[in-house]
């Protein structure tokens, strides 16, 4: 891994930053592949002086991802949408990225795909998802996949907002408070996808399904964010019929095809390869999350933590 080139299409994002900082880590140079670079500059401070370069690419685009992929020795795709044009990111995207990569005979390729990938599912997120697997697996056989459930971490789009919406509401609305979710941590993930770029020989032409230690459903997940800062609300469980109706309006708290991805447990499938085949030790989330949930208690980090 020393000195090898490594691109990163959106390697600027929530994800991207930790993966990026753990190949830094091991003496790798990152090159970041994104649309917009203003959110990748910060990457800068976590390598060395001259460990990371960026490019502006757009997967949809093949020039510009031939043009960020030339001299490199290894390929992560990140990049996932989840509104909009979801074929194009996930399904032709994908694709082009697996064909540069394949025409610039670089050694790894690792595709970040989802858990809930599957050309049958009820959500065009899903079956993009799984359209997007397909179409790295025909062009770059060996390619490694990961399918991680909802990441958290301290910057995520996940805790942060229940937090924010438990913090503000006067009770706490739950949809689909029965679905389970496996939540793993971003730094676990991002250390996955590092062994599986560093050793291809290994993890090449495998599909791992990524996933943390605890199973939670929507609603027990509600209630620990609520006990971590410290909200003693009642949760309420949203109807279905009402779900949709909200999923109708246009910038409402949920999009219909979020609220079909919604009706399916987020959880590994029995006897998958998973965080420790990739030599990973799993995180639970109340074991960590609570250092960062404690800025929503009501004095901020003042107030102390609650234990899980």
């Amino acid at each position: 891994m020393k000195d090898s080139l490594v691109t990163i299409f959106g390697g600027g994002g929530f994800l991207g930053r930790q993966v990026a900082q753990a190949l830094m880590a091991r003496g790798a140079r990152v090159r970041i592949a994104q649309r917009d670079l203003a959110s990748a500059v910060k990457i800068k401070a976590l390598g060395n002086l001259g460990q990371s370069q960026f490019v502006a690419a757009d997967i949809r685009k093949r020039a510009t991802v031939d043009r960020a992929i030339h001299g490199s020795d290894i390929v992560i795709n990140l990049v996932g949408v989840l509104s909009g044009d979801f074929d194009a990111f996930h399904r032709d995207g994908a694709a082009n990225v697996a064909q540069a990569a394949a025409a610039a005979g670089v050694r790894a390729l690792v595709h970040i795909s989802a858990i809930g990938a599957d050309a049958n599912s009820p959500s065009a997120y899903g079956r993009s998802k799984a359209a997007g697997e397909d179409a790295v697996k025909a062009a770059f056989p060996t390619a490694t996949i990961i399918r991680p459930s909802i990441i958290f971490g301290a910057e995520d789009q996940f805790l942060n907002r229940f937090a924010q919406l438990i913090g503000s509401a006067p009770v706490i609305p739950v949809i689909s408070a029965a679905t389970k979710f496996q939540p793993v941590y971003v730094a676990d993930v991002a250390q996955a996808i590092a062994n599986a770029a560093e050793q291809p020989g290994i993890f090449g032409g495998k599909t791992f399904e990524v996933a943390g230690p605890q199973v939670m459903s929507m609603k027990e997940i509600n209630a620990w964010i609520a006990k971590a800062i410290g909200r003693d609300k009642p949760l309420v469980d949203v109807p279905n019929g009402f779900a949709s109706l909200l999923a109708l309006l246009p910038g409402g708290p949920i999009t219909r095809d979020q609220l079909a991805m919604l009706g399916r447990d987020n959880v590994a499938a029995p006897g998958s390869e998973g965080l420790a085949a990739l030599g990973i030790d799993a995180t639970p989330l109340t074991a960590v999350a609570g250092k960062w949930m404690v800025r929503y208690r009501r004095h901020g980090r003042f107030a102390g933590r609650v234990s899980a």
